[in-house]
C-alpha cells in the first residue's frame, strides 16, 4: 500500500542519522510532508534533500529538544511551510552506561532533559496544532530498557521508563480530541552509533536476542508508519515491542 501518510504532516527528531532518518525517509516516501529535526544541522539537511531528490517533500528544522523555545521555534516553523501538523515523533535521545554509583549529576541532567523532557515538551508544542488539525498521532521512542530493568544505565532506564508512562497519560488525556500517543520500545537496533562497535561488542549485543540480531532504523521506522498511519486510527495508550523477542524472556 501506497501512501499511507498521504495528507499527514511529521515533525520527526534525532532526524539527522540513524532511526530518526529511517523515519524521515519512510515517512516521506508513504506521502507525508515531513519537517526533519535535529541539532546536527549539516547532516540533517542532507537528509531533508535526499528526501526531496527522491520526490518527496521535506525541510530541516534546527531543534534542540530540551529548550522550549527550540519547540516553539520548529513547531511554528513547520505550520508555517506545510499547513498544519499531525504528526510527532519524539526519536531523539541520547545514551549513558553509568550506573548508580558513577553517574553524575551533570550526565543525570543532561540525558533526562533529552530523552524525558524533550518529549514532555515535544507533545507540549505540537498537541495544539493537533486540536486544530482535528486530530493527530504521536509516537514517542522509548526502550526495552524502559520495560524493564538491567545492570548500569540508571539515568536512560528511568528517562525510558518515564516516556513509557507519559506516553499513557498523554493518551488518555486527548483521546477525546481524537490525537493518539503510543510509544515504541526498540531492543539492540543498529544504528549510526552502533554500527562503528567492535565486532565482538556487537555479537554480545545480539547473542541474547531470540532472532540473533539487531533490528534494523527501517525496522522500528515500519513499526511507527503503522501507528501514525490511519490503519491505527483506534490504537492509543499501548506500547509496541521491536526487540526480536529479548523482551519475552523477562
Amino acid at each position: 500500500m501506497a501512501g499511507r501518510l498521504s495528507g499527514k504532516v511529521a515533525l520527526i527528531t534525532g532526524a539527522a542519522a540513524g532511526m530518526g532518518a529511517a523515519f524521515v525517509r519512510v515517512f516521506a516516501a508513504e506521502g507525508a510532508r515531513v519537517a526533519a529535526a535535529d541539532i546536527q544541522d549539516e547532516l540533517g539537511r542532507t537528509v531533508a534533500d535526499e528526501v526531496n531528490r527522491a520526490g518527496g517533500e521535506a525541510i530541516y528544522v534546527h531543534l534542540d529538544t530540551s529548550r522550549e523555545s527550540d519547540w516553539a521555534e520548529a513547531v511554528a516553523h513547520t505550520v508555517k511551510r506545510f499547513g498544519r501538523l499531525t504528526t510527532l515523533c519524539n526519536v531523539a535521545g541520547i545514551y549513558r552506561t553509568e550506573g548508580v554509583e558513577a553517574e553524575t549529576m551533570e550526565g543525570w541532567q543532561r540525558l533526562i532533559a533529552v530523552d524525558q523532557t524533550g518529549v514532555w515538551l515535544g507533545m507540549k508544542a505540537a498537541v495544539p496544532h493537533m486540536k486544530q488539525a482535528g486530530g493527530g498521532a504521536i509516537v514517542n521512542i522509548s526502550s526495552v530498557a524502559g520495560l524493564s530493568a538491567r545492570p548500569m544505565a540508571i539515568a536512560y532506564h528511568a528517562a525510558k521508563a518515564a516516556v513509557h508512562l507519559m506516553s499513557k497519560v498523554a493518551a488518555l488525556e486527548y483521546a477525546e480530541h481524537n490525537i493518539r500517543v503510543n510509544s515504541i520500545h526498540p531492543g539492540f537496533t543498529m544504528t549510526s552509533t552502533a554500527s562503528v562497535l567492535p565486532e565482538e561488542v556487537k555479537k554480545a549485543l545480539a547473542d541474547p536476542v531470540p532472532m540473533r540480531r539487531a533490528a534494523t532504523p527501517e525496522e522500528i521506522a515500519y513499526g511507527a508508519l503503522y501507528l501514525c498511519s490511519d490503519e491505527a486510527a483506534i490504537v492509543t495508550g499501548t506500547e509496541l515491542v521491536i526487540d526480536g523477542g529479548l523482551s519475552a524472556r523477562h
